[in-house]
């Protein structure tokens, strides 16, 4: 079930049952919503229901006990490809990019005949990982693509995207959850007390995702840091400083990652609060805070000094020492 996104469920679901449906979907929408688990229940529906045997279910709903949805469900369906960015091969973590060689490979899957039934499915998460080369060669896929193939292409960041790709998709757009929806994800997912609960579902800005990982990360010590800076400065560099040498540690690799996700979203709920002169300059932090932290990983930069870049930008957003007293 895809909590919260109800319109953009129902309108695949709606062109999936008569079949009068686009090739390639643009899944549009902030981090953490649901579009990449909306991907995989509807590759899952397609599928199944295309392959058989029959089921009685609404929506994108599917048994897990049918055979196609085991294939799904462990990675080997013939028919489907899931394409994300790779581990590396002499480090921990991801690649920086989605490369064009795996692009290619999804070419060539789709030049093969369809094994177990006349559809087929491709998701890319997500399609903001793509390198140029990769984004060039994925728009001649979807220039001429083969029947009864589904695209599905996650992106946080729709506008970045080539203008030749987003007009060749139709777009689902989905929405930040609100609180009822995010109240019901974590009562299901995560083991919190309703205080608990309540403040990470503040932090998490409407990303489900974001809150299931503050949950399992306890993210409350590094928002108070943060806030500290935010609303007192840091005139010393020292409380930065602290936070570089915390997350700047070995083994803190997922702790880095949320704070890189979470100091832009209190940068923006911060200057919410402010008046106009304080609220331009949140805003300012808030540009150069969020483009560090999308760039940050990709360049593979040294997280200590990111921290401590971040944290200038936080301390920017304080009220100058005139105003405080």
């Amino acid at each position: 079930m895809i909590v919260g996104q109800n319109r953009a469920v129902d309108q695949f679901a709606s062109a999936w049952a008569t079949r009068k449906l686009h090739h390639a979907w643009l899944l549009a929408g902030p981090k953490g919503v649901g579009k990449a688990s909306f991907a995989h229940a509807a590759a899952r529906r397609v599928l199944a229901e295309a392959a058989g045997p029959p089921f009685d279910l609404p929506s994108i709903a599917t048994d897990d006990q049918h055979p196609i949805v085991k294939l799904v469900e462990a990675g080997s369906h013939p028919d489907m490809r899931w394409l994300q960015r790779l581990p590396k091969e002499k480090s921990e973590g991801l690649a920086r990019d989605i490369t064009v060689q795996q692009v290619r490979g999804l070419g060539d899957f789709m030049g093969l005949t369809a094994a177990l039934s006349p559809w087929r499915v491709a998701v890319i998460d997500c399609m903001d990982e793509l390198n140029k080369e990769a984004s060039n060669a994925l728009l001649k896929i979807l220039e001429e693509p083969p029947a009864n193939t589904l695209f599905f292409l996650v992106s946080h960041a729709q506008g970045r995207l080539l203008p030749t790709i987003r007009s060749r998709c139709r777009r689902l757009d989905f929405s930040n959850l609100d609180d009822d929806a995010m109240t019901s994800i974590l009562e299901e997912q995560a083991q919190l007390n309703a205080t608990e609960r309540q403040r990470i579902i503040a932090m998490s800005g409407g990303s489900a995702g974001r809150a299931l990982a503050f949950a399992e990360l306890d993210l409350a010590k590094l928002e108070d840091a943060a806030l500290v800076i935010l609303r007192q400065g840091d005139p010393t560099n020292a409380r930065r400083a602290e936070l570089a040498i915390e997350l700047g540690k070995k083994g803190a690799a997922d702790r880095y990652t949320a704070f890189l996700d979470l100091a832009p979203s209190l940068i923006a709920r911060e200057a919410r609060k402010l008046q106009a002169g304080a609220r331009e300059r949140a805003l300012d932090a808030y540009g150069k805070a969020r483009e560090l932290a999308t760039i940050a990983p990709r360049l593979s930069l040294d997280p200590a000094a990111t921290v401590f870049q971040i944290g200038g930008f936080l301390a920017e957003v304080a009220p100058p020492p005139s105003l405080k007293r």
